[in-house]
């Protein structure tokens, strides 16, 4: 029977973008009315506009069909009409956002699954999708914007759509775009943009899509490649191959192949090339250290099998579409050449269609392949085979060969020289197969003077006098020392690959511990001692210029085993440092095998030395540099904020108390508050001065509590003095759940920011104080309309005493966002500076949620309950020894520095 024809499919067309608003609607309306343009019947199944006018104009003089409408919970819910499409059976239909869910009781749960069901009744389609909708990368985006995605497509339907076109736009283009309410209303900009429309999300959101497209990208070349039988490598990008041998003038060859790698902006990859049998060892003596330095210098290490070095060379070229194949020269004498081939000759022979590079080596570097020779000619006499077999052998040997001849002797005329050697033999590969090398060579010659004795006339002598018989003696000896031979090698190459998986285990173990421990040596130690089989090891720290008799030369800093060494006597001793006021003593003994493994700790054990010292350096010098800042500032806070308001209270109790002049009710009572508002000045300063001392010694008491996020605002906005007529609006949902903080010193960060947006906003405007969870904290966002602060100097207004020349002495001496940064970091959260759309600074305090086991007792996991309100009070009066907010003293508030060009 015929086959059927395969069923014609539409097309699909995917217009892909980072995240809402960077013109996939837009771009698929346009492609629409450029299609119907050119005569193609072009209909608009769904489109959702969001009231962006711009975007609602392109569908002017587009058909569009009827919705299906669907009543869900009261609401009425407007989808896709998959039969209205079909009955119509446009040419293209357009269809926004193919990763929706739709409502209950749809033909289809998703959108997609309709479009498949369009796209199978050939029926072309262009859709709209954001990267976050993508199966793969739903949880990297949940990491990076703290927004779990429901509605998700699988990728491989995406991939399979035979266009993806991404619509790409900066960050900053698309803020200024929201900023204009160009994509969201206005009562949802401030909080989007606060959100999930941050730089850094739209930053990383954007890789992802350009990422995906590329991957995308890379597929379909290869998709093509495949299909037209092309082998070759198309110079799309970059590729180079180094080939790893381990040789010592492996470095230069590396480091060659990854300056042309980066010179090209291309990829690089380090082979090895290893046999099939596992009997020749093809490992030079730094192929470890080579396979680190490639990983440095950011290239990728493979190991494959192979027998013929070229060949297999060109076949890894060929599958990861090398264009430039980078090898070192050979160092074959002409001799070896002749009987063995050469490797680079053989290459440059395969090797038509890439550049091949051959690197030679210096004069100093020629013992690259004899040097390998010899490592592998110096261990050949030492078996890897335990004792025990060994000792079998032996006997084997000593007590079955007389057993064997013994037996023989009487059959001697029946038997023959052949059958002999036969029976003898397999005793031959026995000991050999059992004990290696050097008993199966002894048990060869051993027999074969045996047969010649017993059974090869004359009998009785060691003459042979049949030139035949000398062949097969001769045969005899080189099969029984070749079985033990290959025998031997087996064991060492088994021996060598349980010791190279034990050594990267255990340098895989120690490079984790450095990587992550906070003080890696106790568990490095631990690890050296694991490995090598020691009993103790120690890290001393000393002077080496003291003799040893001093008490106290030398410092146990860490150690690891029982009776740890004390003393460089008390063990054999490896120098950590240059200088040599670090040892690494050892008790017990390294076997052969184990040197350079022990010598690749030393150096793990050097940077964690140096590690340490530089964290402690690093904490004195910054310890220094703080108090050295503390010292300056509170000198010139005395210098002046506090002498200013002295010299104000003076003067003015100096005039009252003068018996020259005579002051009326007014004036006395002008001079009062002159004294009062300066008090109060003096009183502020004296206590940010007192907070930061605090802070920058570690001496500040931190009671954390679950507390509601609305308790802390309000008390906060409640404690600010407003200087004008601006007011403070407040967006704090009371369904918000607790945060872990310390609510008086959480309360006075929160005022002091607010107190300086005040300071600064313009009149008639109030400031802004909104909350919402973002991933797992809770964002407090204070948002303003001042001038704003510049980027560059972000940083350094939390630092203490900055005013950055914006205000004048008579604000304060520029702590009081520094106190907000410090108090919010010492209660586990961050503050954040960020630009308010259309002008002015966004203070974001971003703090950790309560875990929900936390408010459990007295209904306190509610938010608003009295609980709540007991324990916000319990931690109020732990902090009354503190001094009281500091409000407006801030000389440097949030969004008071003027900017250079404004703000988008």
């Amino acid at each position: 029977m015929d086959d059927q024809p395969t069923a014609a499919r539409g097309v699909l067309r995917v217009y892909l973008g980072a995240a809402p608003g960077v013109g996939k609607t837009f771009a698929m309306l346009d492609e629409g009315r450029r299609r119907r343009a050119r005569g193609t019947d072009v209909v608009v199944g769904l489109v959702e506009t969001h009231g962006r006018a711009n975007t609602a104009a392109l569908l002017e003089g587009l058909e569009l069909l009827p919705r299906r409408t669907v009543t869900h919970r009261g609401a009425v819910i407007e989808e896709l009409d998959v039969d209205a499409v079909l009955d119509r059976r446009p040419g293209v239909v357009l269809i926004d956002e193919l990763a929706h869910t739709n409502a209950p009781g749809s033909r289809n749960a998703k959108r997609w699954e309709d479009i498949d069901e369009l796209l199978a009744a050939d029926i072309d389609v262009v859709s709209t999708v954001n990267i976050q909708h993508l199966e793969s990368v739903n949880d990297v985006v949940e990491r990076i914007t703290g927004v779990r995605q429901q509605e998700t497509v699988p990728d491989a339907w995406v991939r399979a759509a035979e266009q993806v076109q991404l619509v790409d736009m900066t960050p900053e283009a698309l803020r200024r775009r929201m900023a204009h309410g160009n994509v969201y209303p206005a009562d949802r900009i401030d909080a989007a943009l606060g959100n999930y429309f941050r730089v850094g999300n739209l930053g990383a959101l954007r890789e992802l899509a350009l990422l995906w497209v590329a991957d995308r990208v890379e597929d379909e070349l290869h998709t093509y490649l495949e299909a037209h039988g092309i082998t070759g490598a198309w110079e799309t990008r970059e590729r180079v191959l180094v080939a790893i041998t381990g040789a010592p003038d492996g470095d230069g060859v590396i480091r060659r192949a990854a300056r042309l790698a980066r010179r090209n902006q291309g990829e690089l990859i380090g082979v090895h090339i290893s046999p099939s049998d596992g009997l020749v060892d093809r490992r030079g003596p730094d192929l470890d250290r080579h396979r680190q330095l490639l990983e440095e210098l950011g290239g990728t290490y493979r190991e494959v099998v192979g027998d013929d070095i070229a060949e297999t060379l060109v076949a890894v070229a060929r599958s990861e579409r090398i264009t430039q194949v980078v090898v070192g020269a050979s160092r074959r004498s002409r001799r070896q050449e002749l009987t063995r081939g050469s490797v680079v000759n053989d290459l440059l022979r395969l090797a038509r269609d890439l550049d091949v590079h051959v690197i030679s080596a210096p004069d100093s570097a020629s013992g690259g392949v004899a040097a390998v020779a010899a490592r592998i000619g110096a261990g050949r006499l030492h078996t890897p085979l335990p004792r025990r077999r060994r000792t079998i052998a032996w006997a084997l040997l000593l007590v079955g060969g007389p057993l064997l001849f013994l037996s023989l002797f009487p059959l001697r005329d029946d038997l023959g020289v052949p059958t002999a050697m036969l029976l003898a033999l397999t005793l031959v590969v026995a000991v050999g197969t059992i004990g290696g090398l050097l008993p199966g060579v002894v048990a060869a010659i051993v027999c074969s003077f045996a047969i010649n004795f017993l059974f090869v006339p004359p009998y009785g002598t060691f003459t042979v006098t049949h030139a035949e018989n000398v062949l097969a003696l001769a045969v005899f000896v080189v099969v029984g020392a070749t079985v033990s031979t290959l025998v031997d090698r087996v064991a060492r190459r088994s021996a060598e690959s349980a010791r190279a998986r034990a050594d990267a285990d255990a340098l895989a173990r120690s490079a984790a511990v450095l990587s992550t421990d906070a003080d890696p040596l106790p568990s490095l130690l631990a690890e050296v001692r694991r490995s090598l089989g020691l009993e103790a090891v120690s890290l001393l720290h000393g002077d080496p210029a003291l003799d040893d008799a001093v008490a106290g030369r030398w410092e146990l800093v860490s150690s690891s085993g029982e009776a740890p060494p004390r003393r460089p006597v008390d063990g054999s001793v490896r120098t950590v440092t240059d200088d040599g006021d670090w040892l690494l003593v050892l008790r017990g003994d390294v076997d052969a095998d184990g040197v350079e493994l022990l010598e690749t700790f030393v150096g793990q054990v050097a940077v964690a030395v140096d590690a340490v010292r530089l964290r402690q350096e690093a904490a004195a010098a910054e310890a220094l540099l703080r108090a050295e800042e503390l010292r300056t500032g509170i000198l010139q806070a005395v210098s002046h904020d506090l002498r200013t308001p002295l010299a104000g209270i003076k003067a003015s109790v100096t005039s009252l108390l003068s018996p020259d002049m005579t002051f009326g009710p007014e004036d006395t009572r002008e001079f009062l508050t002159l004294i009062d508002d300066e008090v109060d000045r003096l009183d502020r300063v004296v206590g940010n001065l007192l907070d930061m001392s605090r802070l920058q010694s570690g001496g500040l008491r931190v009671l954390r509590l679950p507390t509601p996020v609305e308790d802390v605002v309000s008390a906060a906005v409640a404690g600010v003095e407003d200087p004008g007529s601006h007011g403070v609006e407040m967006r704090v949902p009371a369904d918000l759940p607790l945060i872990d903080v310390d609510p008086a010193l959480t309360e006075r960060a929160v005022a002091n920011v607010v107190a300086n947006a005040l300071a600064v906003q313009p009149e008639g405007e109030p400031v802004v104080v909104d909350a919402a969870v973002v991933g797992d904290r809770v964002h407090v966002r204070v948002i303003d309309r001042g001038p704003g602060i510049r980027p560059a100097d972000r940083a350094r207004v939390r630092a203490p005493f900055q005013r950055l020349g914006d205000r004048s002495n008579q604000a304060g001496v520029g702590l009081g966002l520094a106190i907000a940064h410090g108090f919010t970091v010492t209660v586990g959260g961050r503050l954040e500076l960020e630009d308010t759309p259309g002008g002015g600074l966004t203070a974001v305090f971003e703090l950790p949620i309560a875990p929900v086991d936390a408010g459990d007792a007295g209904d306190a996991g509610e938010p608003g309950k009295p609980g709540q309100a007991a324990e916000a009070g319990a931690a109020a009066e732990h902090a009354a020894g503190e001094s009281e907010p500091a409000a407006g003293d801030d000389a440097v508030p949030t969004g008071l520095v003027a900017t250079e060009g404004g703000t988008s």
